[in-house]
């Protein structure tokens, strides 16, 4: 997969994770695209890792799952740092 399909692969993960999780989350549409972007290399890295899934193709759906479960795990953890330093 490329650069660009990466980002867009990053960016649809996001904002899918964003409105799959309840509630309101904070940043716009840089933070989604960061976040989306850390989420699908950590869900890439932890599926090749635990089930030893190829990543390589754009249009996979283990691609897609993997990349979203890990931009809804980042989110939650960004929306965990971000609501405590709000608080405080």
């Amino acid at each position: 997969m490329g650069f660009l399909g990466f980002l867009l692969l990053g960016l649809i993960a996001g904002a899918l994770a964003k409105l799959i999780l309840p509630g309101k989350q904070g940043g716009g549409w840089l933070i989604t695209l960061l976040l989306g972007v850390i989420g699908a290399l950590l869900g890439g890295w932890l599926g090749g890792l635990i089930f030893n899934a190829p990543l390589q193709d754009f249009f996979s759906l283990q691609t897609w799952l993997l990349a979203i479960g890990g931009s809804i795990l980042v989110l939650l953890i960004y929306g965990l740092i971000v609501g405590r330093k709000s608080k405080a």
